[in-house]
C-alpha cells in the first residue's frame, strides 16, 4: 500500500483530485468506480472546479458507482443517483448513459444485482476505484462479515453504519435498512483502488487497514491482497499510524 499524508480534508481531497485528474487525461476513455458520501465530496468539487477552469474532459469517461439504498427512486434527494448527478455530474461534459449506479427502486432487486455485476464485466472491470472506509471497516456497504468473495448483492445496513449516515436524512427513521452493493471480489477486480480517509473518527480504522492481518470482520482488510491501492489521508486519519 502506498500512503500519501494530507494536512486536512482539503489537502487530501485536493491531492485525490489532482491524482484522478491525471489518470483521465492520460486516458479519456477510462472508467472510473465511485463512491458517495462525505468523504469524496471535496474531491468533486475539485473535479468540476478543473473541468470549468481547465477543460478537462468527461465525454467518453465511464463511471459505475459502488452502492445504492434499496427503495429509493432516483429522484430521492437522498438516493446516490441523485447526489451524484447534482453533487458532479450535472457538473461536467460527462454523458449521463456512461454514468451507472444500482437501482434502489429495482423491482426484481436480486435480478438487479445480477445485472449490474454483469455490467461491471462487460466494462472489462474498472481502472480506477475510489473508496471510503466506515468506521467499522466496511468498503462500499460491504459490513464486516462479508466474504472477501462475495459479488454484487443485498446488505442489511448495520446500526452504526444506519447512524453515521442519519445526518443526511429528516429522521433515523427515514434511513433505509438496506442497500445494494458491489461486492469485495467486485472491488478488487479494479485495476487501481484509491482509498480516501479525514478525521480521527477514521484513525483505529486505518490503523487496522495499515498494521491488522486480512480478516473479513474487517472488510477494508482485503485490500491488502490488491497490488495497486493508494490510501490518501489527512493527519487526523494517520494519528495513530
Amino acid at each position: 500500500m502506498n500512503i500519501i499524508p494530507a494536512a486536512d480534508y482539503q489537502d487530501m481531497s485536493h491531492k485525490a483530485a489532482h491524482l484522478m485528474i491525471e489518470k483521465i487525461r492520460s486516458n479519456p476513455d477510462m472508467t472510473l468506480g465511485l463512491a458517495t458520501g462525505s468523504t469524496p465530496k471535496g474531491v468533486y468539487d475539485e473535479l468540476i472546479k478543473d473541468h470549468m477552469e481547465n477543460g478537462t474532459s468527461y465525454k467518453r469517461i465511464t463511471t459505475v458507482n459502488l452502492d445504492e439504498y434499496i427503495g429509493l427512486p432516483p429522484f430521492d434527494p437522498n438516493s446516490y443517483r441523485y447526489f451524484m448527478n447534482s453533487g458532479l455530474f450535472n457538473h461536467l461534459d460527462i454523458q449521463q448513459v456512461n454514468t451507472h449506479l444500482p437501482k434502489g427502486d429495482a423491482d426484481d432487486i436480486n435480478q438487479e444485482c445480477q445485472r449490474y455485476e454483469q455490467l461491471i464485466k462487460d466494462l472489462v472491470d474498472i481502472d480506477l476505484q475510489l473508496l471510503g472506509i466506515g468506521q467499522n471497516g466496511h468498503i462500499g456497504f460491504n459490513e464486516p462479515g462479508t466474504p472477501f468473495t462475495s459479488r454484487t448483492h443485498v446488505v442489511k445496513l448495520e446500526e452504526s453504519t444506519r447512524k453515521a449516515n442519519a445526518r443526511f436524512f429528516e429522521s433515523m427513521d427515514k434511513v433505509p435498512t438496506h442497500a445494494i452493493t458491489m461486492g469485495i471480489a467486485s472491488i478488487l477486480d479494479s485495476r487501481e483502488i484509491l482509498l480516501l480517509a479525514s478525521g480521527s473518527a477514521k484513525a483505529e480504522a486505518i490503523t487496522q487497514l495499515v498494521h491488522g492481518e486480512a480478516n473479513e470482520q474487517f472488510p477494508a482488510s482485503a485490500l491488502k491482497v490488491h497490488s495497486n491501492v493508494t490510501i490518501i489521508a489527512d493527519e487526523a486519519a494517520l494519528s495513530l499510524v
